[in-house]
């Protein structure tokens, strides 16, 4: 389950890579505009908001998520992204932290390439720091004796979750596509207690809080919370700094 409140902690620094990579479509008057997995529809907005006279569809797996879209005026409803497919009018399809999700994934981009008209535009960005502390201490904790009977089954993302941006740059050139691949490093600046903790609880934790019940949520965050806090020392001033590598790919379909 998705908690779209959770989510939006620190929405500002969580937009940063939407914006970055929306930023490098250039199409000019899409006819359709797609946004797989679009949230809490924060960020949809904004793209109806750019092009104003493209109709804009918005999809997510969560209830939750669909819920507080509709809220924000967002004609969002659910689905599953794996089973997607364009409508021939689509001219721009926009993926943002979705993809680490889908094992199949590769796949997906290779049949939507196939699918999308010419001159269509697919741009996707996933988070590239699953083998940062924040993820490998939580996987460490989840696989130990006290956790491991409680949480078997659960799917945290592994290192192999997404590949490099010269992968993904090889993936859509092989299908003919004009691609431009790259990452992106944000230092973002985390405040108060348990920083690292209360951002990740709204993303990477989610499979974790959705199997356990609430006391057993909380003695897992306990647990993690120092291992966190000594992998991420706050500085004097209050300040977490938390590295967000994020991994980009936009690709114009021949």
């Amino acid at each position: 389950m998705w908690d779209p409140a959770k989510y939006l902690d620190y929405g500002d620094l969580r937009a940063r890579p939407f914006f970055e990579l929306v930023a490098r479509v250039e199409a000019e008057a899409p006819r359709r505009v797609v946004d797989l997995g679009c949230g809490p529809g924060n960020l949809t907005v904004t793209l109806a908001r750019r092009w104003p006279d493209a109709v804009v569809e918005a999809i997510d797996s969560s209830p939750e998520m669909v819920a507080a879209a509709r809220e924000a005026g967002v004609a969002a409803r659910e689905g599953d992204v794996t089973e997607w497919t364009p409508r021939p009018d689509t001219d721009v399809v926009v993926t943002n932290a979705v993809l680490q999700w889908v094992p199949e994934h590769r796949q997906l981009l290779r049949r939507w390439v196939g699918e999308l008209p010419p001159g269509a535009w697919l741009a996707m960005q996933v988070p590239g720091n699953m083998s940062a502390p924040s993820h490998t201490l939580t996987r460490r904790l989840a696989a130990s004796p006290e956790w491991a009977e409680r949480l078997e089954g659960v799917v945290l993302r592994e290192d192999d979750a997404v590949d490099t941006p010269q992968q993904y740059a090889d993936l859509f050139a092989d299908l003919g596509c004009a691609v431009d691949a790259w990452e992106t490093t944000y230092n973002q600046p985390l405040t108060g207690e348990n920083a690292v903790l209360e951002w990740i609880s709204g993303t990477a934790l989610r499979p974790v809080r959705a199997a356990l019940p609430d006391a057993d949520w909380e003695t897992f965050r306990a647990q993690l919370a120092p291992l966190l806090e000594e992998a991420y020392p706050p500085r004097v001033d209050g300040t977490t700094w938390f590295p967000f590598r994020r991994v980009f790919a936009v690709a114009r379909v021949p």
